[in-house]
C-alpha cells in the first residue's frame, strides 16, 4: 500500500493504482470542471479524452488515468 494526499486528506491505495483510480475509489466523481462550468471526469481511461486531469505535486493539468500512484504524491481535483 502506498499513502498520497487527496484534496488535502490522506488516503492509502494498492501498489500500481492510477491516480484516476485512486480518486474514482474515493467517491470522487467531479474532477475538474469545463470552461462553461460543467463538472468533468473520465471518459477513455487511456489519455485521449483529457476529461481526467488534475493537479498532481502542483502540477496543473496532469493526466490522472496515465499517472501510477506514489508514496507522498500530492493530488488535487476541482472537488
Amino acid at each position: 500500500m502506498i499513502d498520497l494526499t487527496l484534496n488535502g486528506k490522506s488516503i492509502s491505495v494498492e501498489d500500481g493504482t492510477t491516480v484516476a483510480a485512486a480518486i474514482l475509489n474515493s467517491d470522487i466523481l467531479r474532477f475538474r470542471r469545463s470552461a462553461a462550468g460543467k463538472a468533468r471526469g473520465p471518459v477513455c481511461g487511456m489519455g485521449i479524452c483529457f476529461e481526467c486531469r488534475v493537479t498532481i505535486d502542483g502540477v496543473r493539468h496532469r493526466r490522472s488515468c496515465m499517472e501510477p500512484a506514489t508514496q507522498g504524491m500530492v493530488v488535487g481535483t476541482d472537488e
